[in-house]
């Protein structure tokens, strides 16, 4: 009986490990909402870190804009919807687009990739951006090929958290690495919370619009 003077109020181990710890929580609600986040990214085996997004309010009116991304070595026009956001520096990431609390897609230039290695250096970079950034208790990928765009060979691979809570809907992930003439790459990172089929195809346009 939980009322008997015997029974002691905490586990014997307690004594000599200590009460259990409180497991950490887990991500907030909205992924994109916050949009102040742990980043690392693999360049020169540097791991940097805390990223604080602030995006620009624009009105829904407003005729497309585009984003000229020259340390990135892209440009590419926002869907409607979107604004153009600003990034903090030490990120590593030179641009940044997002529709709302919704999606968000970042650009950083990358390291020099050989044709044959773009797929095993996505899978690395989507693993790492996955534990970081999305935490899910489920993820599974659902996209993986690749890419040509605007004659630019590269590859993307996509995946998809579920979380066993009743708070957290599915959040979707995409990476895309991309050639560049002067032999350098860039990076595209996409987020999407919740993960909706109109939202993933607008992050597909606007990547598959890049030049």
């Amino acid at each position: 009986m939980s009322g008997d003077p015997a029974l002691p109020d905490k586990p014997p181990a307690a004594e000599r490990y200590g009460m259990p710890v409180r497991p950490p929580r887990r991500m907030p609600r909205r992924l994109s909402r916050l949009l102040v986040v742990v980043l690392a990214f693999l360049s020169a085996g540097t791991v940097i870190g805390a990223v604080v997004l602030t995006v620009l309010g624009r009105a829904e009116s407003e005729p497309p804009r585009v984003v000229d991304d020259l340390l990135a070595g892209v440009s590419y026009a926002l869907p409607p919807g979107w604004s153009e956001g600003v990034v903090a520096p030490v990120t590593g990431f030179t641009s940044v687009a997002a529709h709302r609390d919704l999606a968000t897609v970042m650009a950083r230039p990358g390291d020099p990739v050989d044709p044959p290695n773009l797929r095993s250096t996505v899978i690395d970079l989507t693993d790492l951006y996955a534990r970081l950034l999305l935490h899910g208790d489920d993820v599974e990928v659902v996209d993986d090929h690749a890419v040509t765009v605007n004659g630019r060979p590269g590859h993307t691979r996509a995946v998809r958290a579920e979380y066993h809570d009743v708070v957290n809907e599915p959040a979707f992930m995409r990476v895309t690495l991309l050639t560049r003439p002067d032999g350098k790459s860039t990076v595209m990172l996409a987020l999407a919370h919740p993960d909706a089929p109109a939202t993933r195809a607008e992050i597909d346009a606007l990547i598959s619009g890049v030049h």
